[in-house]
């Protein structure tokens, strides 16, 4: 059981800091609300302490032999933000301490997830894009705003995250050694500053309007790389083919159906990527000709289906870096293989191009659907190394740092 600090800045989506209480509090955390005087407005203390069970206090003038402005924030393991609003991202960067709130995130040691929550123009203002950098270079994650309907009629990015997918970055977070290192000594996060462009699921080739060829990809591996990579403090990028997830916190993801649709948003999107990963089940083939209506069961058989090469794209983006690309981009690949030949491997490596790649064995229970897997993981300088079983999760966590490791020193300017 972890504590909890959430921490609510006076924006409107306040209300939907209730469904993350929740969330924490059913998974047994132990959470204590620190809203600021302003957000009270929103939803009041009454609210707070019924959900969380904890007495509820904005300023640094309650309970003041307890010395709550510096004791919660010393004992807490996670301090979370949402919403956070372009106020309080300022104030933190700053190091301001004129509430409870900002005076625990001075005296907090452990991770510190910042989800903004503002109207489009004021999220993209220099001055509050500059606090959200100053904030990740001290080694808090600051979580890319949604994008949708906002207060009135407006829409654009600033919306508060879904607290489901909140809550499961925090999760990740909690998990995270590296991550509490970095809050604990002020250090950027390994990914900081550094751009992450990820594929996942399946292709769908169309054979007529109602069927395709496909495969069984669910596009979860390709989710727990997006959530360590926005844990690790990267701006993450997610092309997701047919993938029935909801979209994680802090990642901006484009929806395609097909391999060329796929090709053409990776190549685009590529170029200002410090790190590539391929994790999509993408279809080798494609059917020559769609038919325009179904194709009905007329007592005979339909004609022979034949089938044409789609782009390889995993080549294409490293012959795109080979020629014109970014010094230093990362590009790991994955092969989904039934026989686990080394040899198949290591040849589809060299004929690739990309600086890992990732052999993850597929058929009976393995690879599509479970929460676990092992790979074997082949670099182009000729290493190879083994994976056990484990999950989703710790599988990204350890092939990410993989990658983080073979890029140079320093960010990129974005």
């Amino acid at each position: 059981m972890a504590r909890v600090i959430l921490g609510v800045g006076a924006g409107i989506a306040a209300y939907k800091a209730c469904e993350l209480l929740r969330l924490f509090k059913e998974s047994g955390h132990s959470v204590r609300v620190v809203p600021t005087p302003d957000a009270l407005r929103f939803v009041g203390a009454p609210t707070w302490e019924a959900l969380s069970g904890e007495p509820v206090t904005a300023d640094v003038w309650s309970g003041v032999a307890d010395v709550p402005h510096v004791k919660l924030g010393q004992a807490a393991d996670l301090v979370i933000i949402a919403p956070a609003t372009a106020d309080l991202l300022a104030r933190a960067a700053a190091g301001r301490s004129d509430d409870l709130l900002t005076a625990t995130l001075l005296t907090a040691r452990c991770p510190v997830v910042y989800a903004p929550a503002m109207h489009t123009e004021m999220w993209e203002h220099p001055a509050t894009q500059h606090n959200a950098a100053t904030l990740r270079a001290r080694g808090a994650v600051v979580v890319e705003p949604a994008v949708g309907r906002l207060t009135g009629k407006d829409s654009g990015k600033g919306r508060l995250p879904d607290p489901g997918a909140l809550f499961e970055l925090a999760e990740k977070v909690l998990r995270d050694g590296g991550t509490s290192a970095a809050a604990r000594d002020g250090r950027s996060l390994p990914l900081a500053g550094r751009k992450v462009l990820l594929s996942a699921g399946g292709t769908r080739e169309e054979l007529d309007p109602v069927r395709f060829l496909g495969n069984w990809s669910t596009g979860r591996q390709g989710y727990a790389f997006a959530r360590s990579a926005v844990a690790q403090g990267a701006d993450v990028t997610l092309v997701a083919a047919n993938v029935e997830l909801p979209s994680p916190a802090g990642v901006t993801v484009i929806r395609v159906v097909s391999a060329r649709d796929m090709h053409a948003v990776m190549l685009a999107e590529a170029a200002s990527a410090d790190v590539i990963i391929m994790t999509a089940a993408v279809a080798d083939f494609r059917p020559v000709t769609r038919a325009d209506a179904k194709i009905k069961k007329d007592g005979a058989l339909p004609p022979p289906i034949e089938l044409t090469e789609n782009p390889d794209i995993l080549a294409d983006l490293a012959r795109r870096r080979t020629e014109r690309g970014p010094a230093g981009q990362v590009i790991v690949g994955f092969a989904a293989e039934t026989d686990p030949d080394l040899d198949a491997a290591k040849a589809k490596l060299a004929r690739k191009g990309s600086d890992l790649l990732v052999m993850n064995q597929v058929g009976d229970g393995q690879g599509f659907g479970p929460g676990d897997n092992e790979w074997v993981v082949l670099d182009s300088a000729g290493g190879v190394t083994g994976i056990p079983r484990r999950s989703k999760d710790a599988l990204a966590d350890e092939v990410l740092a993989m990658a983080s490791a073979r890029l140079g020193a320093g960010s990129r300017d974005s």
